[in-house]
């Protein structure tokens, strides 16, 4: 298994240039040079932990070769645009730190003060949580807490004063906000001012539990979870949280393949799937928060068990080409031009199903490392 799946991580490099990687399928469809974005960074990411779990540079040197593209000698980021505001696009800056650790190069830490500028300018909700972006006012979708508060934190972990006070308070917004209390799942995204076409008027709350965005979420609890210092007691909150997710979403997992459902409390329905992105990312956040000993032993094998679902049912070989099936490409909430992308059963059902997109590649490739971590 070990061999087969870092051949496939190998062959998409391979297949890959700076401004054209092979793994982000919505460029690829557009038939787009890539800009700085997230899905480059999620895999970058992953990349980065292969070269630290394997010891083979060729990893961590693609990651490079993208950074070296993109950021300039004064740390400005080309196609990165503020104006924008998307939290999505910090992302990507997660790459920022090893870069500079393992070239020096202060371009990279001036790139790591810009984006840090950028984000202290991101509108707010009253509450104090990060607009997702500015087309979308007011509105904290789950997706977001991984775009940007790992980034925030290892800026200041690295660069800053350790400051963790921001990323708890939009935390504690979102579980406040966005969890269900019968089922302890929760919804894709939150409306603050309630006047968004797909937000419930009394709660602000999008209708369904979307497998990826919490995963999203849950990936975000774990590396905050990583990068805030034992001992903090902040660090035993996002511990808690993440067990609480952990513990809610695995009643609904498939008991045969360890898998979870694109609508993730309602399997069997017509037209539902097992989707491998929100199953990986779940899977990596068990298997790493067991490794960080902040969730038990029975996590581990639960993430095990989904990790060995993903390679047996949606890794497969074809004419010689090895390709991870049955991610979902995208799914979002508006804008109002979009009223499709209500929030609905029907909608998330509905979005393109794809093969190698990052937002799959990238956290199964972390799942890997970390049963690499546990195999030694």
């Amino acid at each position: 298994m070990h061999e087969t799946i870092e051949r496939y991580i190998l062959e998409l490099i391979r297949r890959s240039t700076p401004r054209r990687t092979a793994w982000n399928l919505e460029k690829i469809r557009e038939g787009k040079d890539v800009a700085w974005n997230y899905i480059d960074g999620c895999m970058l990411t992953a990349l980065n932990a292969m070269t630290e779990i394997t010891g083979d540079d060729r990893y961590a040197a693609f990651v490079e070769q993208v950074a070296d593209s993109f950021v300039q000698e004064d740390g400005t980021i080309d196609t990165f645009r503020p104006e924008g505001r998307a939290l999505d696009d910090y992302n990507e800056g997660r790459i920022l730190f090893p870069v500079y650790r393992r070239t020096g190069s202060e371009k990279y830490r001036k790139a790591a003060d810009y984006l840090h500028r950028c984000l202290m300018e991101q509108p707010r909700t009253e509450e104090g949580s990060f607009w997702h972006k500015k087309i979308y006012p007011n509105q904290v979708w789950l997706d977001g807490t991984y775009m940007a508060l790992p980034f925030l934190a290892t800026y200041e972990n690295t660069f800053g004063q350790g400051e963790i006070s921001d990323i708890m308070k939009q935390l504690r917004v979102v579980r406040k906000r966005m969890r269900d209390p019968e089922t302890g799942l929760y919804y894709h995204g939150y409306d603050a001012s309630r006047k968004a076409f797909w937000a419930d008027p009394e709660t602000g709350l999008s209708r369904n539990f979307w497998l990826r965005a919490m995963g999203w979420y849950a990936l975000a609890l774990t590396d905050l979870t990583e990068i805030i210092p034992k001992g903090m007691e902040e660090r035993d909150e996002l511990a808690d949280t993440l067990r609480d997710l952990l513990e809610s979403i695995l009643k609904y997992a498939d008991p045969e393949t360890g898998m979870y459902w694109q609508v993730a409390d309602q399997g069997g329905r017509k037209g539902n799937y097992l989707e491998t992105s929100g199953s990986a990312m779940i899977a990596c956040s068990m298997l790493k928060g067991a490794r960080l000993g902040v969730l038990d032993g029975t996590f581990r094998e639960n993430g095990k068990k989904t990790f060995e679902g993903i390679v047996n049912n949606h890794l497969k070989v074809t004419d010689g080409m090895i390709g991870l099936e049955n991610i979902c490409l995208v799914a979002g909430l508006g804008p109002e031009n979009r009223p499709n992308r209500d929030g609905s059963y029907e909608y998330y059902i509905s979005e393109p199903v794809v093969s190698n997109d990052a937002k799959g590649a990238a956290p199964f490739v972390l799942c890997y490392t970390e049963i690499r971590r546990i195999s030694g």
